[in-house]
């Protein structure tokens, strides 16, 4: 693959990172243990620890405020006022122009972006040096959110466990000021005490959960980007946080349906449904429980 294509591939992933940003899916796991216990009494127990990753904190998502490709302006005959071919000096003047221009363009499309991006995260602007101690503030002030440790770049190491009754259904995360948008699990109940739970966010190749799969095609075009040193403002590339992890459902209930790899296994807690997360992962799990009495 060419420099040319690897850093014309990179921009296009950039525009989609941004177009995900801005429709609210921006929240994605990284290495994460997660269990939901079900029992028959309405009772649950759900429990994630591990990796959280906001795109907006990243600085992939500054470097897409400002990334951008030089695309001439038309040249026009003199006479005739028809377009014309550009010769070289005319294309080496505007990009001149062009790249004098650069920081006016960045500093209005990082503002642009940060007034975007702040309207979906609770009011914190993602410029703000102090937007990933907001965000851990904001977190910890809610319910169930028992650790909340930035380490950096967008990445978030937590702890969120809650425990209560199935009067209602139940999603994560949920956080005060975003959109819900882009779930990792979610308990939908049904009529005569069905419980449906999905978890969109623990697949990585599915069309519910987009950004995941954008994560995984962006770190082979930000290694291609960096081999060609085709960096956007030559910038270091960041580290993104890999989709892996294991979500568990224990119950006590009759699992009518489930999409496991090897079924359910019978413990002194209940039946046992595990699913292993990885990049490779294509289906959301997903399980039908019967907890009627």
């Amino acid at each position: 693959m060419s420099v040319q294509t690897s850093t014309r591939g990179f921009a296009i992933a950039l525009i989609a990172a941004l177009s995900l940003l801005l429709t609210g899916c921006f929240i994605t796991p990284g290495k994460f243990t997660s269990e939901l216990v079900l029992l028959e009494d309405d009772r649950f127990t759900f429990t994630y620890e591990g990796e959280i990753f906001f795109l907006g904190l990243s600085s992939f998502a500054q470097m897409g405020a400002a990334s951008e490709e030089f695309e001439p302006d038309e040249c026009y005959d003199e006479d005739s006022f028809e377009t014309r071919e550009c010769t070289v000096a005319e294309l080496a003047e505007q990009r001149e122009v062009w790249e004098m221009n650069a920081p006016v363009r960045a500093a209005k499309a990082q503002e642009e972006q940060a007034q975007q991006m702040g309207a979906m995260m609770g009011g914190i602007d993602p410029s703000d040096p102090e937007a990933s101690a907001k965000l851990v503030a904001l977190l910890s002030r809610q319910k169930g959110w028992e650790r909340v440790e930035d380490k950096g770049d967008g990445v978030f190491d937590v702890r969120y466990a809650v425990s209560g009754e199935l009067g209602h259904d139940f999603m994560f995360p949920v956080i005060e000021g975003f959109p819900t948008t882009n779930p990792f699990v979610q308990i939908i109940l049904r009529e005569a005490n069905l419980v449906r739970v999905n978890a969109p966010g623990f697949a990585a190749q599915n069309e519910s959960n987009p950004i995941s799969a954008m994560m995984g095609g962006l770190a082979g075009l930000s290694g291609m980007a960096a081999m060609a040193d085709q960096r956007p403002n030559g910038g270091e590339m960041p580290d993104f946080p890999a989709l892996e992890g294991t979500f568990t459902i224990i119950t006590n209930g009759h699992v009518r349906a489930k999409n496991t790899d090897d079924g359910s296994a019978s413990t002194e807690r209940g039946e046992e449904l595990v699913w292993e997360i990885s990049p490779r992962t294509a289906s959301a799990p997903t399980a039908l429980i019967d907890l009627a009495r």
